[in-house]
Parts: structure tokens; C-alpha cells; sequence
């Protein structure tokens, strides 16, 4: 066999977690030599061990780490680094660090800096979009000065409608508006949270569809003027704008929505010269005029890898991660869309450290003990590892459980198998509430909208378990594995007794309890 074509030939990786270890598999199955950052609150994270080698870029903190420019071009270039990674989040959608790569002769894996600023944008890539005959959702298009204008755009396009950030992103800087005598509010909201956020004021106002469905169709574009698109992920559960099951493909879609979709999301990436992967996101409602009884509207456009991509990678046989690396260093994507039909069901659920009993509040510390689930169907990507715990810095994304299956319902029966099969021990996590959408009658039908969880009471509070033996348990493993490391420390086995097998009887007992409870 012939021998395989690097795009380049050290990468280094911008970013941590679940998505830093995702990136240096696929760079390592090219032949591409890995080079991890890391902050200090990261010196035993996994994405550091699985590299081959790795960078300190600073304190705990991102704005001391992750999100140092400085410190990241400078890891990279004394690394020698032909490329940087930058996953999603941190600075993947950053035009200072897009051009300082640039600027320094090092291969930024994404799109240009002026793609990104355009799409980034989110008044002017709803101009771009209208001008380049992609649907917008009704509202205003240019930025609001004036209240009146924003009550004028409001009365014009009728309640509700939302306030929108124009550099917004995550939920931030927005506010929905029912009636007249709440906007004046609103806006002053949205414009101190965005100032806050983004450093910018600036909102518009636009009209608030609901109910509606939250999808998004995958593109992927090279430097030859090829772009695919690899269909749609509906990503309609969420919780106050935040993205907790994904799937594809969407339940109820039609090919004739699709095809209509596809073409909107290909003309968006023509308008602003896309390359990489990208994904177009859209509002779809149900409307008797359509052609086929629904509508569309663009939202935005991420100019990155998305969190839920492994979903479009089960259902098409592609790796996205590899595409952008090949089409970085300047190679054709060298497939289309018809050479990758779509296949079967896929579903990811994001597993974060959460205690969704107590309203989703932040979990962190060490992880006790953790078992991975596995077996037919089933792919986990994740940050958990020996001797790693949740840091309070970042993210409470933890892993991304995703399945695939036959048909849909083959599909979430795995997932409910593969959520049983998962256990952390050490912090709380969102297992259980994935668990209770699996089980859910409206959600196994397909009948869900982006209020679908907020409207809904998903997990019964009744159901919390008491703990008290996954804490024994916890407990006791924790002391088992303090115990073995002490053992490695000292060059393997001894004689003396580890700490959990000094302690007593009656704890072991309850381990045993506990076991039997938890996997029973």
C-alpha cells in the first residue's frame, strides 16, 4: 500500500478536554506528530498524555492559558509546529489568532480569519445571507441605536421577538419580548450582558418562532471550490439554549427539506469563500404555505468543528477532523456528498458535570472511580482518565456518549443501554436526566422543539437516588487507588497493607453493598 500523504507535519493542539484528545487521535491515524498545551490546572490531563509532546502555556485561569494568543502562537512556534488545531471553544472562532498564525507562517485548521469575522458577526451575516438568497428570520438588519426603531421593527414584525447580541454566542446577550412595554428593558439588557460578554454593544431585534426545531447542516469545503454537504443534525433538546441530545438524521425531515436546506447552506458557505468544515444552523417551523409544510430561516453559522459532530461522522462514514486537516494542508476533500449516503441513526448525548437535581449546578473535584460504557454501536469520546478530576476553570463538559443504530429507536435503546453502563463516581453528572429523555414518550416520537425541555418536567425530583452508597463506594475507591499509586511509587507491590484495605471491615462491606446496588 502506498504510504500516506501528510498535510503536514506537527500539529499542535489549542485546546483541552474531550475535543483535545479527539483532534490528536485523528491527526495521529494521518501520521502527523501531536503537540499538547496545557495550563496547570491540565499537567495530568489526558489530551497531555496521549500527545507527543506537550507545552505549559500558563496558571489555570483560560484568560491566563487557553485563551493567551500570545502564549499559544508562542508554543507553537517553538515547537515547531507547521499547524494549529483549535478545537471549538478558546479561540477556534478568533480572527486576531487566525491571522497571527497566518502571520507567522503556521497553518491555522479552519477557515480564513475573514470568514470568520464575517460570519461572526451576526447583523452582517444576516445581510450577507439575504443578499446571497439564503432565508433570514424576519426582524431588523441593521444594529439598534434607537429604542423607537427597535418598537417600530418589533410592532412591525409582531410579538414575541427576541434581542440578539450581534457578536453574541453561547445564550449570551439575549432577551425575549412578549409585549411593548417590555422592550425598552430588554434591549438595555442584551446591550450591557453583550458589552459584558463580547466587548461589543451592539444588538438587533428579529422575530421569536416558536415552536420550532434547531437544525443544522454540515458543510464541508476545500481550497478547489468543492463543498459538501453532509446533511442535518437536529438539535432541538436543549436547556435555556444550550445543546444536550443530537442527532442524525432528524426525525421528520423530508428529502424535498432537506435538498431545499442543502442549497441554502451551500450559497451561505459560497458568500463568505468557505473552506474547513462549517456548519449552518437553522430555525425549521411548520408553515401550510411551504412546499412541504415546513419552513426555514437562518440563525448562524459556526466556523468550526461543533461538539456534536460525531453524529454526522456514524450516519456518513466520514472523519471531520481529518478533513480539515487534509484540506489545511492544502489537499481536495476527495469524496461527495453521493459517495456518502446516509446510514443508520446516531445520537449524542453530552455528558457534563452537573447535578441536574439541583438545577444543573457546577460538579467538580476529583473522579473517584469511572467505567466507560462499550459493545455494539457505541463510541465515547472523553477527557476522563486515571487520577483526573473537574476542574472548576472550565467547562463541565466531561465526554460525549453517541450510538448509532439501524433505525432510531435500535438507536436511543443503545443509548439507554451504553447511560446504564456509564458510571462516574467522585461528581455529580447529567446521566441521570439523559436517562429520563431516553425514556420520555414525546421524545421517542420525534415530538420536540427547542422549548421541549424547559416546557416539560423531564426528571422527577423523586427520583434523586439517596447516595449514600455510591459515596461508600466512591470513598472506598478513591482510598484503593491512592493506594495502588503509592504501591507504583515504591516500585510495585509490598507487603503493607493499602490504605483501603487497612480500613475496616464494615466499609468493605458496604462497597459490596453499594456495588451490588448500583449495577443491580
Amino acid at each position: 500500500m502506498p504510504e500516506l500523504q501528510r498535510p503536514f507535519d506537527t500539529l499542535l493542539v489549542a485546546n483541552r478536554g474531550e475535543i483535545a484528545v479527539r483532534v490528536i487521535r485523528g491527526a495521529r491515524d494521518l501520521g502527523i506528530r501531536t503537540v499538547a498545551v496545557y495550563s496547570d490546572a491540565d499537567r495530568d490531563a489526558r489530551h497531555v498524555r496521549m500527545a507527543d509532546d506537550s507545552v505549559c502555556i500558563g496558571d489555570s485561569p483560560p484568560s491566563e492559558s487557553y485563551l493567551s494568543i500570545e502564549s499559544v502562537l508562542k508554543a507553537a512556534i517553538d515547537s515547531g509546529a507547521d499547524a494549529v488545531h483549535p478545537g471549538y471553544g478558546f479561540l477556534s472562532e478568533n480572527t486576531t489568532f487566525s491571522r497571527a498564525c497566518r502571520d507567522s507562517g503556521i497553518i491555522f485548521v479552519g477557515p480564513s480569519p475573514e470568514a470568520i469575522e464575517l460570519m461572526g458577526d451576526k447583523i452582517e451575516s444576516r445581510r450577507t445571507m439575504q443578499q446571497h438568497g439564503v432565508p433570514i428570520i424576519p426582524g431588523a438588519i441593521d444594529p439598534i441605536t434607537d429604542l423607537n426603531v427597535a418598537r417600530r421593527t418589533a410592532n412591525e414584525i409582531g410579538y414575541p421577538v427576541v434581542i440578539k447580541a450581534a457578536a453574541g454566542g453561547g445564550g449570551r446577550g439575549i432577551r425575549v419580548v412578549d409585549s411593548p412595554d417590555e422592550i425598552e428593558r430588554a434591549v438595555r439588557q442584551a446591550q450591557e450582558e453583550a458589552i459584558t460578554a463580547f466587548g461589543d454593544g451592539a444588538v438587533f431585534v428579529e422575530k421569536l418562532l416558536r415552536p420550532a426545531r434547531h437544525i443544522e447542516i454540515q458543510v464541508v469545503a476545500d481550497t478547489f471550490g468543492n463543498i459538501v454537504c453532509l446533511g442535518e443534525r437536529d438539535c432541538s433538546a436543549q436547556r435555556r439554549r444550550q445543546k444536550l441530545v443530537e442527532e442524525s438524521p432528524a426525525p421528520g425531515m423530508t428529502p424535498q427539506l432537506r435538498a431545499r436546506m442543502e442549497e441554502a447552506a451551500t450559497n451561505a458557505a459560497r458568500a463568505c469563500d468557505y473552506t474547513s468544515t462549517g456548519t449552518v444552523e437553522f430555525l425549521v417551523w411548520d408553515d401550510p404555505e411551504a412546499p412541504d409544510g415546513k419552513n426555514f430561516a437562518f440563525l448562524e453559522m459556526n466556523t468550526r468543528l461543533q461538539v456534536e459532530h460525531p453524529v454526522t461522522e456514524l450516519v456518513r462514514g466520514v472523519d471531520l477532523v481529518q478533513d480539515q486537516l487534509k484540506i489545511a494542508g492544502g489537499q481536495p476533500l476527495g469524496y461527495t456528498a453521493a459517495e456518502r449516503p446516509i446510514r443508520g441513526w446516531a445520537m449524542e448525548c453530552r455528558i457534563t458535570a452537573e447535578d441536574p437535581f439541583r438545577d444543573f449546578t457546577p460538579s467538580v473535584g476529583p473522579i473517584a472511580w469511572f467505567r466507560e460504557p462499550g459493545g455494539p454501536g457505541v463510541r465515547l469520546d472523553s477527557m476522563l482518565a486515571r487520577g483526573v478530576g473537574v476542574s472548576p476553570f472550565y467547562d463541565s463538559l466531561i465526554s460525549k456518549l453517541i450510538t448509532w443504530g439501524e433505525t432510531r429507536d435500535q438507536c436511543i435503546r443503545r443509548m439507554k443501554r451504553a447511560l446504564g453502563e456509564y458510571l462516574i463516581l467522585g461528581v455529580s453528572t447529567s446521566i441521570p436526566f439523559h436517562q429520563a429523555i431516553m425514556d420520555d414518550e414525546r421524545f421517542r416520537e420525534g415530538d420536540i422543539h427547542t422549548l421541549y425541555v424547559e416546557e416539560n418536567e423531564i426528571l422527577d425530583p423523586a427520583g434523586r437516588p439517596s447516595g449514600e452508597h455510591e459515596a461508600a463506594l466512591a470513598a472506598a475507591l478513591f482510598f484503593h487507588t491512592q493506594g495502588e499509586r503509592a504501591d507504583t511509587e515504591r516500585g510495585g507491590p509490598t507487603t503493607r497493607r493499602r490504605p483501603w484495605a487497612r480500613s475496616a471491615r464494615g466499609r468493605r462491606n458496604l462497597v459490596e453493598q453499594g456495588w451490588r446496588r448500583t449495577t443491580g
